[in-house]
């Protein structure tokens, strides 16, 4: 991916990690408008296969998981998964792998970190009760298209 390609994308995932740090929301003007620069991008550069492929295969598990336990994992995070799903297509099958098996392993890290700084220090809460998977999905998917796989 070129450098300009991967700023931009980087630029979103920042965005969109605010967003969902600040408020536990991804907007749908950011997660929608994203996916399509991303499906626009992969027809510019004749990957729009790869970048369908990786969508669906990212996307079709989180809105299972949503749909079971929408407490648990929001629409946003669902939706969001569609344009990261492309990007980390995009990078070939061994990024997406990373990308997907990464982001549920950093929040999971992440929760970790708070139960124990918790347990040291009980009271001390999180403010809503709940850990955003947007920035991990976000950072998963910019560490694999980084990391130059082979």
């Amino acid at each position: 991916m070129p450098y300009i390609a991967f700023a931009v994308l980087t630029g979103w995932c920042a965005v969109l990690s605010l967003f969902d740090l600040r408020q536990r929301r991804l907007p749908n003007a950011l997660t929608g408008g994203g996916a399509l620069a991303v499906f626009g991008y992969a027809l510019f550069t004749t990957q729009f296969t790869a970048a369908a492929v990786g969508a669906a295969l990212l996307a079709a598990p989180y809105l299972v998981v949503h749909l079971a336990a929408p407490a648990r994992l929001g629409a946003g995070d669902a939706k969001l998964a569609v344009g990261l799903g492309a990007a980390a297509g995009l990078g070939g099958a061994q990024a997406w792998v990373w990308a997907a098996l990464a982001a549920p392993v950093f929040t999971a890290g992440v929760g970790l970190v708070i139960l124990v700084r918790e347990w040291i220090a009980p009271g001390v809460r999180l403010r809503s009760g709940t850990v955003a998977h947007g920035p991990s999905m976000c950072l998963a998917t910019l560490i694999a298209l980084a990391v130059p796989s082979g």
